[in-house]
């Protein structure tokens, strides 16, 4: 069994590691139990951690992880022949997702791989706190297979190490801009090896205006809150975090939906968020600068420093250049979905929605042939991964099949 010794570096910090610094990669098959309830015990943990309580990624991690998400994820994704991991996955995880570490390593461990994650430079609390309950499990003796195939290690920009990563692994896992990735694959990997590379990402919502003035105070909420948890949860971080809402419907339907929904949004938002004055200015800045730079800006409204919407009246093929930070949101008025199918490139992931059709959904993207959006959700599941993520497969990616004829 090969056990390649994980490296030494005076910036190289490791979070959690095998003990005695060799890392096993002996694939196991996807989803193994033991990897299973590993994730499962997790869930617990940090559910009943009053440290983690606070941080709304960390929770949603933790009811990602519990026993009954993971067995709906294999039963969904079934698969007939036999496979086992590819050996060892290296993940280097964005910067500014805090808790994105977790599903990457989750992904890899559910697919049978061990795992070398290396998670983000900045010290997030969310990140010591899933590394800390992951080492208290991993010492129990039911989990020595898999701690002897984990290691999460931080570490500055440093090709050096990066590379040496790289040189031992099966399989990498990139999440990042596209600058990050092209610098990261001028480190090689192994000839069989292969790569999923997830890439700066630009997602919408799309809501049907006479489908929401149909809903009554209880839906209106709940919708509204679902729109919050996409928007502000990852202060728009998140590559499936929408920063252009399209309005589809009348114009006179349009308005009075506009004028039911941003108020309950911003009723989410002020009993929920915490405005550092420096995200108010940010805020402020961009709308200016919007304004100044765009020629298709054609007005704003501000709910406080809760909620900013700038409106527009055309939508360029650039329009994903547009991001909102903290709250701001662009508009667009259309009367079908499909007027806005020039603006989708291969950069688009997921459209969020509220009133249209599997039909209605489907058909904007297969029948305009679009280059984007691999995922189309309800209003308040932008963030929910899955083992589809940016049109991969990525259990199935992580593993291979041993063919029996």
């Amino acid at each position: 069994m090969r056990m390649p010794a994980l490296p030494d570096h005076p910036q190289l910090q490791y979070l959690l590691r095998p003990h005695d610094g060799r890392i096993s990669v002996q694939p196991l098959q996807p989803y193994d139990e033991r990897a299973c309830e590993l994730l499962q015990q997790l869930s617990r943990l940090l559910l009943a951690d009053a440290e983690a309580r606070p941080h709304t990624d960390v929770m949603a991690f933790a009811f990602w992880c519990r026993r009954a998400n993971i067995a709906r994820l294999q039963r969904d994704h079934a698969e007939a022949r036999a496979r086992l991991g590819r050996g060892l996955a290296f993940h280097i995880a964005p910067a500014n997702v805090p808790a994105n570490f977790a599903y990457s390593y989750a992904f890899a461990l559910l697919a049978g791989n061990a795992s070398v994650v290396r998670v983000p430079s900045q010290d997030y609390p969310q990140v010591a706190i899933i590394a800390r309950a992951l080492r208290q499990l991993l010492q129990a003796p039911e989990f020595a297979v898999l701690a002897a195939m984990t290691a999460l290690v931080r570490y500055p920009h440093d090709d050096g190490l990066t590379a040496q990563f790289s040189a031992m692994c099966q399989a990498r896992i990139i999440w990042g801009g596209d600058q990050a990735i092209a610098a990261i694959r001028r480190q090689p990997i192994p000839s069989r090896g292969v790569e999923i590379a997830f890439a700066d990402r630009y997602s919408f919502c799309a809501i049907d205006a006479a489908s929401l003035l149909r809903e009554d105070a209880s839906g209106l909420a709940r919708l509204a809150e679902g729109f919050y948890n996409d928007v502000f949860q990852m202060d728009q971080n998140a590559c499936s975090s929408p920063h252009l809402l399209v309005w589809l419907g009348e114009s006179q339907q349009i308005a009075a939906a506009q004028q039911a929904f941003w108020p309950a949004v911003h009723a989410v938002a002020a009993a929920r968020m915490t405005l550092q004055a420096v995200q108010a200015v940010d805020k402020y800045t961009l709308l200016c600068r919007s304004a100044v730079e765009h020629a298709n800006v054609a007005g704003a409204v501000r709910h406080d420093n809760h909620v900013y919407r700038i409106a527009l009246d055309s939508v360029a093929a650039d329009v994903d250049s547009l991001r909102g930070r903290h709250g701001l949101v662009y508009e667009y008025r259309a009367r079908r979905l499909d007027e806005v199918a020039h603006i989708v490139n291969s950069k688009y992931q997921t459209l969020t929605y509220f009133g249209l059709s599997r039909e209605q959904g489907l058909d904007f993207v297969l029948g305009n042939r679009l280059a984007g959006i691999d995922r189309i959700v309800p209003i308040g599941s932008a963030l929910d991964m899955g083992v589809i993520w940016d049109g991969y497969d990525i259990i199935r990616t992580l593993s291979r099949i041993v063919d029996f004829r």
